[in-house]
Formats: structure tokens, C-alpha cells, sequence
């Protein structure tokens, strides 16, 4: 500082220095305080998996997956709808429903879910052989049907049939009338059907389908037995005809004779 000024203002040297290092402190002070202050962006938080089962995490969608696909799973027009391998059972349906045929239907469906699969039964058909609750198995058949059985007719008084008459067009096992029935009625005193068990080895399509629980696709089955093994030697062969499990033998074996 010059020394005119220093005279003038009475002002010593080591006065100016002081007050010089606390301008310089001030404004380092200011400045720090400013910095501090000023308002500073926030990065976004970084998406993390959910980890899953042993720590590892999951791997995020693809691009394009709809919300909610299970990783590795690619969505499409056939997926999660597939009922066949060891996923379902496929059984036919036959007999007197609405919509007989093979149905494709889930693991552990009964008969109950196959009746409705198949458009249910018929009006008016008895479904007294049929365990609805019992669990389908694959590739069997299942037959829907049975006439009311004898003595169920619609005859005058509703009672018990009498003597079968020989004329066409008359029935002597159900009551019913037609082209059918009239055949079934012309053949029955030569099988017994209205007086006995019904002969395996002698019975015709229609004098089967008369028995409880067999329909004219299971009559054919068993036509079909005694034609490929000579014929019935006992009424237990029933067992190895297809359609017939132990329920449906219990309620047969003794209606019918070799």
C-alpha cells in the first residue's frame, strides 16, 4: 500500500492483511455454502429382478411379451389349451347321447363330464348301469343307453309283460313298437329273452341292447367277441369284451348264459 494512502487513512499494513484474509475466508465460505445448496438431480432407481427360489433372480420379460406370461413361456394360440400326451384322456362316447363320438377331455374328468362333453342323454333313456362319478381311463369306451328293463313296459296296466307275441311290429321285452322292436319280438322265444337269460352265443344286436347298461355300440362289441373266439364257454368271458368293467359284469351275469 502506498504510503500517501497509508498515511491518509491511518490504516496500518498488518490491518489490511487481517482484514484481507477474512474478505478471503467470507467469500470461500459463501461459495461453499452456495455449492452446497444448489439443487442436484436424483438418478432413477435401478430395476432389480425379484429373486427368486435359491437367491437367483428372474429374468425379465422379452420384448413384446404380454403382461403377466411366466418367463419362458412364448403366449400363442395353442398354449395352455393342449389336453392330450399325459395332460388328458380321450374316450368314446356312444349310444343314445346328443353328440356321440371321441371327446378330448382333461386328467381326472369322470363319466359325469363325459356324458356332458358328449351333449348329454337323452330324454328319456335310464342311466342305471352308468357310475357317473367313477374316473375315466384313456382310450376307453363308454356306452349310453339301456332300455328300461322287462317288466318296466307300456303295455295295457303297465304290469308285467305277458307272452310274447310272434307278430310284427310288437316287442315282448320293453313295450315298444316299431321296426325294431317288432325283430325282437319275432327272435325271442328262440334266446329266452322273456323268459330266461339271454343266450351270448345265440342273441342278436337288439336282444342285447335290451339288457341293462348295453347299447347297440356294446352289443356289437360282444357280437364281435363271439365271432373272433368261437363263442362263449362261460358267462366270466364277458370280462374280456371292451366297455365291460366289473361293475357292468355284476349287473349282467345274471341276465345272461353262454
Amino acid at each position: 500500500m502506498p504510503v500517501w494512502l497509508r498515511l491518509r487513512c491511518g490504516v496500518e499494513r498488518r490491518n489490511v492483511v487481517a482484514l484481507g484474509l477474512v474478505l478471503v475466508v467470507a467469500a470461500v465460505f459463501a461459495a461453499q455454502h452456495f455449492w452446497s445448496g444448489r439443487t442436484q438431480s436424483v438418478p432413477p432407481p435401478e430395476v432389480v429382478g425379484a429373486a427368486g427360489q435359491g437367491g437367483e433372480a428372474e429374468p425379465s420379460p422379452a420384448p413384446g411379451t404380454p403382461p403377466g406370461t411366466p418367463s419362458g413361456t412364448s403366449p400363442g394360440p395353442d398354449a395352455g389349451t393342449s389336453v392330450s400326451g399325459t395332460g388328458g384322456v380321450v374316450v368314446d362316447v356312444g349310444g343314445k347321447v346328443h353328440d356321440p363320438g371321441v371327446r378330448r377331455l382333461p386328467a381326472g374328468s369322470r363319466v359325469a363330464d363325459a356324458l356332458r362333453a358328449a351333449g348329454g342323454v337323452r330324454a328319456g333313456v335310464r342311466t342305471d348301469g352308468l357310475n357317473r362319478a367313477r374316473l375315466l381311463v384313456d382310450g376307453e369306451q363308454l356306452v349310453v343307453g339301456a332300455p328300461a328293463p322287462a317288466g318296466v313296459g307300456s303295455g295295457p296296466g303297465g304290469g308285467a309283460p305277458g307272452p310274447v307275441p310272434s307278430g310284427p311290429g310288437t316287442a315282448g321285452s320293453g313295450g315298444s313298437t316299431g321296426a325294431e322292436a317288432g325283430s325282437t319280438g319275432a327272435v325271442a322265444g328262440s334266446t329266452g329273452t322273456g323268459t330266461g337269460p339271454v343266450g351270448l352265443n345265440t342273441a342278436t344286436v337288439e336282444q342285447l341292447d335290451t339288457l341293462p347298461g348295453v347299447g347297440p355300440v356294446l352289443a356289437r362289441h360282444i357280437i364281435d367277441y363271439r365271432t373272433e373266439h368261437g363263442g362263449f364257454r362261460s358267462v366270466d368271458e364277458l370280462r374280456e369284451v371292451n366297455g365291460i368293467g366289473e361293475k357292468r359284469f355284476a349287473d349282467l351275469q345274471n341276465l345272461v348264459r353262454p
